[in-house]
């Protein structure tokens, strides 16, 4: 409305100086003179005020982002927005126009979030988030959701709001800069498996002899299975692969290359598969195979699945919900860690990376070498112009800066027995 007003008052001011430039000869617009001869009562005129429009409501937003065509979901990543998105829904209401929502209401919200005990849903299936919060902070619970938790809700939420913004449906971000102080360093979130945790995993019956590969995997037996769940484990502490990776492996990733038997890391997959997917771009590598792993026979067993007329390196591994293998092998480990006596609150599968990080600190190895083997990306602003010049190590570089990687006073003799 400002701005249609406007243009009467820039034409008013025209005529005003076509009026002034008659009176003293000046050639002037007769049109520009007749326009204000007979204002309108604009004064009479009764004043319409705009109709406030909130725009978009949180619901509508939050379908309108995750259809979004242009953003490529990973299983995952949807899930993680899907969960934020109840939450959300059922504190600040489905309803509640985008544009309305305060700074005010989303620290109330962090409030909430901060008294979430850890499976709410499961403990209060009838009671909303809202509620749930009232009834822990009554009763002074201790097990509530962590920081972390939290912030991730925040950096969702954030997401979706700060796209609203670029699609011009918001006019800024209430929630930007939100999160929740987190007492735990990110470093001493997980902690690498102890030698004393690793001898109890390795001489489970899985790995000693047992009464199967099925449900009597953790039952003593005559048994000495070679699949899935012996190498996988062993994968990741002599090959630093994230569970997925090492999952989702086909026959045809373990290749000879410049003499060397590596693992080759990709989504990439012969023939029309595409069920294999990355963490980032910097997991993308090859990784030479690790002489104690070829002592122990891998090879053997690639060759075993190669017969077979396997893709899959573990065809046993099926795919989870999320649409990762590693889902459900991730929830057999927990339970196998449990029963061989090694689990503890900081450790998990991905314990196995942490120890490979430190044993390739322990070997001196090359910092660029080490980031390289695990697939981590150079932390920000850490790299230089020169990271993009030259075509990398040597396969046999690398082959030898992992044949380094040792965990002393760990006794594996045993395996080499089935081997």
């Amino acid at each position: 409305m400002a701005k249609r007003r406007a243009l009467r008052v820039a034409a008013q001011i025209e005529h005003e100086f076509e009026v002034a430039r008659s009176k003293v000869g000046l050639n002037v617009d007769p049109i520009m003179l007749e326009a204000f001869t007979e204002p309108a009562p604009v004064a009479s005129a009764p004043v319409v005020e705009p109709e406030v429009r909130n725009g978009i409501t949180l619901g509508d937003l939050y379908d309108a982002y995750m259809d979004d065509p242009t953003r490529d979901w990973s299983p995952t990543t949807r899930m993680a927005y899907q969960t934020t998105k109840r939450l959300v829904m059922a504190i600040l209401g489905a309803d509640t126009p985008v544009r309305s929502i305060t700074r005010s209401q989303c620290r109330d919200m962090i409030e909430v979030l901060r008294w979430q005990p850890r499976n709410a849903s499961k403990l209060f299936p009838k009671l909303s988030p809202v509620e749930i919060a009232e009834r822990a902070k009554a009763g002074g619970r201790t097990d509530l959701i962590n920081a972390a938790n939290i912030n991730t809700y925040l950096n969702k939420l954030g997401g979706v709001l700060n796209w609203a913004v670029k699609e011009e449906l918001l006019d800024r971000n209430p929630a930007q800069g939100l999160r929740v102080p987190d007492p735990v360093a990110r470093r001493d979130k997980r902690l690498p498996f102890s030698t004393g945790q690793l001898q109890a995993i390795f001489s489970a019956p899985l790995y000693t002899g047992c009464r199967d590969d099925g449900h009597g995997y953790a039952t003593p037996g005559p048994e000495r299975p070679r699949n899935a769940r012996f190498w996988i484990p062993l994968l990741s502490m002599f090959g630093g692969l994230r569970l997925n990776e090492a999952c989702q492996l086909d026959v045809a990733d373990i290749r000879r290359i410049d003499g060397v038997d590596c693992f080759v890391i990709t989504e990439r997959s012969e023939g029309d598969h595409h069920d294999k997917r990355l963490k980032t771009a910097s997991s993308e590598r090859l990784v030479p195979i690790h002489a104690t792993l070829l002592d122990l026979g891998f090879m053997d067993f690639v060759s075993q699945r190669k017969r077979a007329g396997e893709t899959k390196l573990f065809a046993e591994v099926g795919m989870g919900a999320t649409g990762y293998r590693s889902t459900t092998f991730s929830a057999w480990f927990r339970r196998f860690v449990a029963k061989a006596g090694a689990d503890s609150p900081k450790t998990c599968f991905h314990s196995f990376r942490h120890g490979f990080r430190d044993a390739l600190r322990e070997a001196r190895i090359d910092r660029d070498i080490a980031l390289i083997l695990g697939g981590w990306a150079a932390g920000s602003g850490s790299a230089s112009v020169s990271d993009a010049y030259g075509s990398g190590y040597r396969i046999m570089t690398l082959k030898e800066a992992i044949d380094r990687v040792a965990y002393p006073n760990l006794d594996l003799d045993h395996l080499y027995d089935g081997s």
